[in-house]
């Protein structure tokens, strides 16, 4: 059974979200604040945890940084805060997605649900992968249809590939492709995606796999 940790400062909140995940089979433990989230997950190890940012004691991008030091385990945060730059934070940080308050409880059990089908889809490590009209070989770098990738193409497509439906953050893309020194270099990015769709979605100015995020970054819907 799938265990998750629940960090967030309101009572209300944990109440609601424990009953609605126990009612759906899942395990629950919940912490109150940052420390307490960080020695519950380490003397007892969830599958995934729901991360509020604004504690009382530790700012959650903190948190999500403790976690990364020693575990891969998924992170969804929980964001009350309106602007963009926290969640960018926290997804550079190492957060799998994110939810904004206030929200529906079948929002974020959907979301549960992807970052977990997406976990057992990563150990499965699968080299084959269906993108629309195409499949793509992530091993033997191919895809059907007599399709022909750049190698830069290819990076930012199999960095999005091997995270379906996870959010990956423009800054994290352009740091891992082309350097540190380029993380605002947001236009490089928007014309590679723009390339990557006319190749590959069926539609490239509506397109259904390759996702862009506003102000965010990307993500592939499979």
């Amino acid at each position: 059974m799938t265990r998750i940790l629940v960090v967030d400062d309101e009572p209300q909140i944990l109440r609601a979200l424990r009953i609605n995940l126990v009612a759906r089979h899942y395990d629950v433990d919940v912490a109150a604040d940052g420390a307490a989230a960080l020695r519950a997950a380490v003397d007892l190890p969830p599958d995934l945890v729901i991360l509020d940012l604004g504690l009382p004691d530790l700012d959650g991008v903190d948190v999500i940084h403790g976690l990364r030091g020693w575990t891969a385990i998924p992170i969804i945060v929980l964001s009350g805060r309106a602007g963009n730059q926290d969640k960018i934070e926290a997804l550079d940080a190492g957060a799998d997605d994110y939810v904004t308050k206030p929200f529906g409880i079948d929002e974020l059990l959907a979301r549960v649900r992807a970052v977990t089908r997406r976990t057992a889809i990563q150990e499965a490590e699968p080299a084959l992968i269906q993108l629309g009209d195409h499949v793509v070989d992530l091993a033997g770098k191919t895809v059907t249809g007599d399709v022909r990738l750049t190698p830069t193409e290819w990076q930012i497509l199999e960095m999005l590939l091997r995270h379906p439906g996870k959010l990956i953050s423009q800054r994290h893309i352009l740091t891992e492709v082309w350097g540190a020194k380029f993380v605002k270099e947001t236009q490089y990015l928007r014309q590679y995606m723009a390339q990557l769709r006319r190749k590959l979605e069926r539609d490239p100015a509506h397109p259904a796999h390759l996702i862009t995020e506003p102000g965010m970054g990307y993500r592939f819907v499979p």
